[in-house]
């Protein structure tokens, strides 16, 4: 079976979206980048029990948010049902559970396992917290709360560091197991 879902999963100003820029350029076929950021940005203002963004970086999410995020979920799997290639770009704040949440949306639309690569992308917390500040468009600290979080009990069939390693770099990497 060949790859059809790329799904990288680390903190916040890892390196996630420059990387799934990235493979979009080396990889032969099209494939299109679905990121939780678009999601966020794509809610309205208020949601009941929506995203909050503590002062200090911590994230939480409520039923309103998951509810949401289960249909976009589904919506990105029925897309690569009907054939589309799609690189996620995640942030799993629940860890192993975020991870089981897509696992289920993805073998909902009938996907074979083999189908989907699991990439986790860390990078050092005092890096990406460098990063968060140079970006000016995150909570300060949201980045290495996150560092390591997002990888908790999650399973991956590759990892990639952007603290060490370009983003192209880590996309070649990536795109070297694709089948």
């Amino acid at each position: 079976m060949a790859t059809q879902v790329i799904v990288l999963n680390g903190g916040s100003s890892s390196g996630k979206s420059g990387i799934a820029r990235c493979l979009q350029t080396v990889l032969p076929e099209p494939w299109l980048t679905f990121g939780v950021d678009t999601l966020i940005d794509a809610m309205p203002a208020a949601v009941d029990e929506g995203i909050d963004f503590a002062a200090d970086g911590e994230v939480s999410v409520g039923s309103g948010f998951q509810r949401l995020e289960n249909a976009w979920m589904t919506g990105v799997a029925t897309m690569v049902r009907a054939g589309a290639r799609v690189i996620i770009d995640d942030a799993f704040l629940g860890g192993a559970a975020s991870q089981q949440r897509w696992r289920a949306a993805l073998d909902g639309a009938g996907l074979d396992r083999n189908a989907v690569l699991w990439v986790g992308v860390w990078c050092d917390g005092a890096v990406a917290a460098g990063r968060e500040m140079a970006r000016g468009d995150r909570v300060v600290g949201m980045a290495e709360a996150q560092a390591e979080i997002v990888h908790r009990g999650v399973v991956y069939d590759f990892e990639v560091d952007t603290g060490v390693n370009e983003a192209l770099a880590c996309a070649r990497e990536i795109a070297a197991r694709i089948e």
